[in-house]
């Protein structure tokens, strides 16, 4: 999950060179959301195959990291900033 959620920072955050909305699409910031602005919206998947592909199975970790994680400036602080997240919720990375 951590590799995970690394590449869909980067893909996020424009460091991979790929159109994240081919991939991956952010919640309309229409309404008063909780936590960062980079929720992802998650699709019904009436499949049970398609809950296992990365663009699927990385929204619910993604979404409930806080904006101090997601908001990171970059990609090792991103990832000092989940190990930190994780170990203070008590999850190993």
């Amino acid at each position: 999950m951590r590799g995970d959620l690394i590449e869909t920072y980067k893909i996020l955050h424009g460091k991979e060179d790929i159109d994240h909305r081919q991939l991956l699409e952010l919640v309309s910031n229409d309404h008063a959301l909780r936590g960062h602005d980079l929720k992802l919206y998650k699709q019904y998947n009436r499949l049970n195959i398609r809950k296992h592909f990365f663009s699927q199975r990385v929204i619910d970790a993604w979404n409930q990291l806080p904006s101090s994680v997601v908001d990171a400036t970059s990609i090792n602080s991103f990832k000092r900033n989940l190990d930190d997240f994780w170990k203070d919720m008590g999850i190993k990375s």
